[in-house]
């Protein structure tokens, strides 16, 4: 049986700038654009939560409701230089370590380098030893799968450790709300909600033929989750699975020839990125975001593997002519490639999302 430890830092990038400028404490602090910017929030403090702003939220729409917020403008080298010494107290414990983002990652300590066969011990030597170098806490779950290590994180936040075991992950899941399932998102969520699925016991109920007739491959995973059944590994390497950029617009933009302008130049990025880590891929996507922050992606093949910048502009033009409305202006315009050919020594990528 695995020996799996979730760690996830609490509200990471406001809990650093908290820790630089020690005024901003019990604020409601808010990372990411300013108010009157076409910025979005990258995160929040918790005091600033309970006005329901959250990350991906426009900063404008955070500032009608918590209009007395510190607004601070995001420090990325700041938050990767601190990321750097969080994993490096991981790496101390088990070169099993599967980053998810700056401020969370999946370690496997079914065998660790501490020799230590107690997860919980390690998960609190964890905690401390980050407090004690970074100054900021973070919350872990421990239990024998990735899915509810994660869930475990999540439950007594900030500054948590839950232990789930196989004798407790039944009622655990059983309470859990079905929006707090770690892959279901809103609009899934909302859905369950409708069918009458609020919470894992309900879940439960549905058969496996029923789940994936209603939700597909995912149904799968559904099912054997709220059982407790979870045969990922954590992966401390592997190939990604796609390459992107994009980019948002100071003013929404309503006209075909500027945005050409602007998809060349994105695909001059993307080819250069691609070119830097010897990547190669064969299926080209654009995303556009419109006006009403609604947006689409769309997706063809290309006829080989490439990263030659004329061939993804060649192609991303006529998925942009293809796809353009001319009554809706667009907000950001994306431009990415899947169906990655790179060697297997490739790291994984950090996408610009």
């Amino acid at each position: 049986m695995r020996k799996i430890i979730h760690v996830d830092m609490d509200a990471y990038f406001a809990a650093i700038e908290i820790r630089e400028d020690p005024s901003l404490k019990g604020k409601c602090v808010i990372v990411g654009g300013p108010p009157n910017s076409r910025g979005v929030v990258s995160t929040c403090s918790y005091e600033a939560r309970k006005f329901g702003i959250h990350s991906g939220m426009p900063s404008s729409q955070a500032w009608r409701l918590c209009p007395q917020a510190v607004f601070v403008q995001s420090n990325f080298q700041l938050y990767k230089k601190t990321s750097q010494v969080i994993r490096d107290i991981f790496y101390q414990v088990t070169d099993l370590v599967e980053p998810m983002s700056l401020d969370e990652a999946y370690l496997d300590v079914t065998e660790n380098k501490m020799q230590e066969p107690d997860s919980e011990k390690l998960a609190r030597w964890i905690k401390q030893e980050v407090f004690q170098r970074t100054r900021l806490t973070c919350s872990a779950g421990v239990s024998y799968n990735k899915f509810l290590a994660k869930i475990g994180s999540d439950l007594n936040k900030p500054d948590g450790l839950t232990v789930i075991t196989q004798a407790t992950a039944q009622d655990v899941l059983f309470a859990l709300p079905i929006e707090k399932f770690h892959g279901i998102g809103k609009v899934t969520a909302a859905r369950m909600k409708k069918m009458g699925i609020h919470n894992g016991k309900d879940l439960y109920q549905v058969d496996l033929k029923d789940m994936t007739k209603l939700f597909g491959k995912a149904g799968f995973f559904y099912y054997n989750v709220v059982r407790g059944i979870d045969q990922r590994e954590v992966r401390s390497q592997w190939d990604p699975k796609s390459i992107s950029c994009e980019t948002t617009f100071q003013e929404d933009i309503g006209d075909l020839d500027q945005l050409l302008f602007r998809l060349r130049k994105l695909a001059d990025r993307l080819a250069a990125r691609m070119a830097q880590k010897d990547i190669q891929g064969q299926n080209l996507v654009l995303k556009l975001k419109y006006d009403n922050f609604k947006y689409i992606t769309r997706s063809m093949p290309l006829p080989l593997y490439t990263n030659d910048s004329e061939t993804l502009y060649k192609y991303g033009e006529q998925l942009l002519i293809a796809n353009w409305d001319a009554k809706r202006k667009i907000r950001l315009l994306g431009l990415g490639v899947g169906k990655l050919d790179c060697d297997k020594d490739c790291e994984q990528l950090l996408l610009d999302l």
